[in-house]
């Protein structure tokens, strides 16, 4: 069953749409990590990052002047829009590796891949939290 017509504003009172966004980036960064682990012995292989926090955070902070893109072709100046936040895919620069393969060292892309799923799992009881938080109130139930 689809919902519509309900308004908007019920969900800009949740952390929905940046639990979203975080859902979002983590999955993507699951796989890219996934695709690192799966080339260690490729030679010649680059591996790649997602970048989501470092973004986010920066579209959060409110010291920084924001500008405003009235043409097509102009650059964003300052911190971005929330909205347009989302995950990225990046070869970070990175030399290869002292065995000459490639720059995949699965110790480090291990300790990704734990890091993120704390990650997924904590933003996804966040969501399942509102969502029961929502089914309550929808119920006429007390939400505490």
């Amino acid at each position: 069953m689809k919902i519509t017509n309900v308004p908007k504003f019920i969900f800009d009172k949740t952390n929905m749409s940046l639990l979203h966004k975080g859902l979002t980036a983590y999955s993507m960064r699951q796989k890219s990590i996934a695709d690192n682990i799966a080339n260690v012995d490729t030679p010649g292989f680059r591996r790649s990052e997602v970048t989501f926090e470092e973004d986010l955070k920066a579209a959060l902070e409110k010291k920084r002047v924001k500008g405003y893109v009235t043409h097509s072709k102009h650059f964003q100046i300052g911190r971005v829009d929330i909205e347009k936040v989302k995950g990225r895919y990046v070869i970070p620069k990175d030399r290869t590796l002292k065995s000459g393969m490639n720059n995949v060292d699965i110790d480090k892309e291990m300790a990704e891949l734990a890091k993120n799923q704390i990650r997924y799992q904590g933003a996804s009881q966040l969501m399942k939290s509102i969502f029961n938080r929502l089914k309550s109130a929808i119920r006429g139930e007390v939400v505490r």
